[in-house]
């Protein structure tokens, strides 16, 4: 009983502790029953849907709304610290206090980071309050980015920072471009910048693998793998005080690539697609057939009859076509503060407007951001690319002999002469006369790379202020290429002598890095930022190719059974890098006192297996200093100076882009035979820049006005060169650094300003420009390069490396027009005769220069309500074009068997068309131009139900004109007539032509 009674009483007291613990649920619960509500705008007034709204108390997040609207229940009475983001503007927050069912109003304002000073910016190897920068560098975001068909990342800059020049070689899609940050400076190295993707430095070597001679020459970009669509700005690092943190690798610049981030909230889908058109925009101007027979009658009447066929053909017009453009794009983002992810996924479908080619790409991207641990101190970012791209090539080599490409083959085609008989088959003339829609037929060729890049970044927190961060990446790209010629197509005697071949490529690259960063402020006068560190790359490329002919056609493709082909036709070849590693230590500090006075040191400590024994090791370092004069108490007061920065940098930087092995003896293995190939140079050193850099950032009225001034003075030494050893040494050559120096000079200037801004209308105009000056000086001797090609030009070099003059300077005959008496043409002889009897192989003269005086950027934004209008363009001037097209493709000398080019029939002066092209001034024209790359007109629709937000529809014009007198098919082109491994500049050769695209596009959320 006694037992009974205490379990009943214990049951009792249970029940009541219960009951206790009910109601103060219930209490605690009702006395959280307090909210926050508010809207999140910016500084437009324009609702920002998908902002994160942090309450710091409770840890917990929402998501602003499509109506620019957030709310936070449940909120005990008490004071709380709300904060707010979102991609493009800065943060902003807010202190609330909050009673008892009380609900409190909270408003947001965000202000864009491009005109805040206080913005955190990407630099190599971390990150800066804008406020404390000291080196040239701009910073290009997602919203400011061009727009249209985008295969590479390089084309999102293209005309919008000073001092950067971004050629795009040749229309085809994916096709290689050329990059040149602040000009030309070596003369034997790459000239390319170094470009880093989260932190990994890319290669720069191209994964689609060499094809043979007939077959496009165009490898593509190395970087075309990317996605416009992940990316969310580029950073460019312009002068030595910027770049030295990467030492060796920074002489031409650097380009940091920043992909987007998961953002904490509700996981949010965002979709995109576009759809296009694209055409012909340009080619050199040919007599139809009307103008054909009358060139005939003119200067060749005897031949008139055999040649006109009686049609009216337009052989470019047979070779192209619109093309069609589809381009999807999703991604899915989400997490809390403490975990973020983003996956996104692209594909798309570009057809070339030359018949036969095309890029397909198919692209995802996974990142994460974690926090670990009670104290949130371990953190991990890790980030996964994969692409796959399939290409198709149309034949459109620039190393053809006589024959020419489907491009020359198209200009020259006679226009009275069908493409095809009665009976539909193809028009046959001759092996060197072809038939362009025969060459298209006869040529299959294909490629498929893919591309991965895997990055581990995990870190710790050892106090607020001091972090820990390892960094181990690789990249593994791979590429097979696959060709068959059909040369019975072409000719049909040589039905059993066709070709094929296969190609493969593969390149490794890894890095381990380990950094130790310091960001404190360390008293209210003091700012610290620091960071040291070492990295280890390594650099692993291999290809093979198998060639083979006598194939006879079977319907199959040659390359499914090579063993078929006739053995004496069999190569084989493979290769594989010598090793390429390089390891470095680096240390870089930043000092602000009082907001004004800034101080930048950096060092770096680089060595390479590329160079000799006794210069392995080299040491970079740079010094900035900056003065934010605004700060001062005479500036403190005026409202209309909002920022004005003095920045002053010197710095020493390298340039080790040549072939890995070069310091070394190296031999090549041939057919039971191995030979000397390179020989060894121990004292084989860095090509070393060393740049001055004076700039002035400012901003007034508000921010309504501001840009910025730099002056730069780079002077580039021990140029790496790779020569024929002298006789009486052994045959062979040797790596070697050359006497002299070239000096980069400049001044480059931004400037952007606010013309309207109301409640309906905002409009902003954006403008640069940059005066470029370039010069060699103190070579011993010269070098020649600039390959010219064609008919007439075999082994021609038109252009040199020599003292006092600028890098890869015009070296050719002056032309001084056509003998009325002869209709032959005059040269200007070296005593200054003017006469046909002058050599222009021998009377050759320095004029002008490929590279421009001038590059030239203009953008603007103009708002109404809900639409939008942005457009850019993008120039350059005082540079000179070879149109090495018009010099061997459409001279009157092909008369009366091939179509001119309409420049050459005329009439006021009777040329002879015996008169052979020459490599002269006649063919060198001012390559001047200013180009509309796009032009969108977009209008924010905003919600549809409650599914569908942000929804927006744009309409892009890309490559939509251009303004030159270049006859050429299009100014902005670089076709690679390097020689010897000695760059080029400024040739245009039978290139892919440029299309202009229309763009439909739709993006919204979910």
């Amino acid at each position: 009983m006694e037992k009974t009674a205490f379990l009943t009483k214990q049951a009792a007291k249970l029940k009541m502790l219960l009951l206790l613990l009910v109601i103060f649920s219930f209490s605690h619960a009702y006395a959280q029953n307090g909210s926050i509500t508010g809207t999140v705008m910016n500084d437009k007034g324009e609702n920002l849907p998908g902002a994160t709204v942090s309450v710091e108390e409770k840890g917990t997040n929402v998501m602003v709304d499509a109506d620019g609207k957030y709310t936070i229940t449940g909120l005990a009475p008490g004071t709380y610290k709300l904060s707010v983001s979102f991609v493009g503007y800065d943060s902003a927050e807010r202190t609330v206090t909050v009673g008892e069912n009380e609900t409190q109003t909270a408003d947001f304002v965000l202000l864009t980071t491009a005109r805040t000073i206080d913005e955190v910016v990407v630099i190599g190897y971390g990150t800066a309050r804008k406020r404390d920068l000291t080196g040239s560098m701009v910073t290009i975001g997602e919203k400011d980015f061009n727009k249209g068909v985008i295969t590479n990342p390089d084309q999102l800059i293209q005309g919008k920072t000073p001092g950067v020049m971004i050629i795009n070689n040749t229309g085809q899609p994916g096709g290689s471009v050329t990059v040149r940050i602040r000009g030309n400076s070596s003369i034997r190295a790459s000239n390319n910048p170094l470009f880093v993707l989260d932190g990994v430095p890319m290669s720069g070597n191209s994964p689609v693998p060499a094809g043979r001679g007939g077959f496009t020459s165009d490898r593509g970009n190395p970087l075309t793998y990317l996605n416009p669509g992940d990316i969310a700005s580029m950073d460019i690092l312009k002068d030595a005080s910027a770049t030295a943190i990467y030492g060796s690798r920074g002489a031409n610049g650097v380009v940091l690539i920043t992909t987007k981030k998961g953002k904490a909230g509700e996981p949010v889908i965002s979709v995109g697609a576009s759809v296009g058109l694209s055409n012909l925009r340009e080619k050199p101007k040919v007599l139809s057939a009307a103008q054909f027979r009358e060139a005939l009658q003119y200067y060749t009447p005897s031949e008139a009859a055999d040649a006109d066929f009686g049609s009216d053909v337009d052989a470019f017009d047979a070779i192209t076509r619109t093309a069609g453009t589809q381009n999807y794009y999703a991604d899915v983002s989400g997490g809390t503060k403490h975990g973020k992810y983003r996956v996104s996924g692209g594909f798309m479908d570009q057809k070339g407007i030359v018949i036969g080619s095309e890029l397909k790409k198919y692209t995802t991207n996974f990142t994460g951001n974690f926090r670990f641990l009670e104290n949130r101190r371990l953190g991990l970012d890790f980030s996964l690319f994969y692409t796959q791209i399939n290409n198709k090539y149309a034949p459109i080599d620039v190393g053809v002999g006589a024959e020419g490409n489907v491009i020359s083959q198209a200009l020259q085609w006679n226009p009275t002469r069908p493409l095809r008989d009665a009976a539909g088959n193809l028009t046959y003339i001759n092996t060197n006369t072809r038939n362009p829609l025969a060459s298209i037929e006869a040529y299959k060729d294909r490629s498929v790379t893919n591309t991965a890049v895997i990055n581990l970044s995990p870190y710790y927190k050892i106090t607020d202020d001091l972090e820990y961060r390892f960094i181990y990446s690789v990249m593994r790209q791979s590429g097979s290429r696959e060709g068959m010629y059909r040369a019975g197509i072409i000719d049909p005697s040589a039905d059993n002598n066709e070709q094929a071949f296969i190609s493969n490529s593969a390149e490794t690259n890894q890095q381990v890095t380990h950094t130790l960063s310091y960001n404190k402020q360390v008293s209210p006068d003091w700012h610290i930022n620091a960071v040291a560190g070492y990295e280890y790359l390594d650099y692993n490329y291999n290809n093979n190719l198998m060639f083979g002919g006598g194939f006879r056609y079977l319907g199959l493709d040659y390359y499914d059974y090579m063993n078929y082909s006739a053995i004496n036709t069999r190569e084989v070849t493979s290769y594989r890098s010598p090793t390429n590693q390089l390891q470095s230590l680096f240390i870089r500090g930043g000092f602000n006192y009082l907001n004004r006075y800034l101080l930048t040191a950096t060092v770096r400590r680089d060595g390479s297996t590329k160079f000799g024994a006794n210069n392995k090791y080299a040491i970079f370092p740079s010094l900035a200093l900056a003065w934010n004069i605004h700060e001062e108490s005479f500036l403190q007061e005026s409202r209309g100076v909002n920022q004005l920065k003095l920045r002053l940098g010197w710095g020493k930087t390298g340039n080790q882009e040549f072939p890995s092995g070069a310091s070394l003896d190296r031999f090549v293995f041939g057919t039971q035979s191995i030979s000397q190939a390179n020989y060894g140079n121990p004292d084989l050193k860095w090509e070393t820049s060393i740049t001055l850099n004076a700039g002035l950032d400012f901003a007034f009225f508000n921010n309504r006005l501001y840009g910025s001034i730099d002056f730069f003075n780079k002077k580039t030494t021990d140029a790496l060169f790779e020569q024929t050893l002298a006789q009486p040494a052994p045959a062979g050559r040797i790596w070697v650094n050359l006497d002299g120096e070239v000096v980069n000079k400049g001044v480059e200037i931004a400037l952007t300003g606010t013309v309207i801004r109301n409640s309906n209308w905002t409009w902003d105009v954006t403008g640069n420009v940059t005066f470029l000056k370039n010069s060699v000086s103190g070579l011993l001797g010269y070098y020649e390069t600039g390959a010219l090609r064609g008919q007439g030009f075999s082994g021609v070099l038109g252009q040199r490396m020599v003292n006092g003059q600028p890098l890869n300077v015009w070296y050719l005959a002056i032309y001084e027009g056509i003998d009325p008496t002869t209709g032959m043409s005059m040269y200007r002889g070296l005593d200054g005769s003017i006469s046909t009897e002058n050599d222009p192989a021998i009377n050759k003269f320095y004029v002008n220069s490929p590279n421009p005086k001038t590059l030239l950027g203009i953008s603007t934004n103009v708002s109404y309500k809900k639409f939008t209008l942005s457009a850019n363009m993008n120039g350059a001037m005082g540079h000179y074009l070879f149109n090495n097209t018009a010099a061997t493709t459409l001279g009157l000398s092909n008369l009366s068997l091939r179509n001119i080019g309409s420049k050459f029939f005329d009439k006021s002066v009777k040329e002879s068309t015996s008169n052979s092209a020459s490599p002269s001034t006649r063919y060198l024209e001012k390559g001047n131009y200013m180009k509309m790359a796009n032009a969108t007109l977009s209008y924010k629709v905003g919600d549809i139900g409650k599914t569908i937000k942000n929804l927006n529809i744009s309409l892009t014009g890309q490559n939509l004109f251009i303004l030159t007198k270049y006859t050429g098919f299009d100014p902005e082109v670089n076709t690679d007539g390097s020689s010897n491994g000695i760059p080029s500049l400024g040739i245009e050769y039978l290139p892919y032509p440029p299309a202009r695209t229309i763009l439909l596009g739709i993006n919204f959320s979910l």
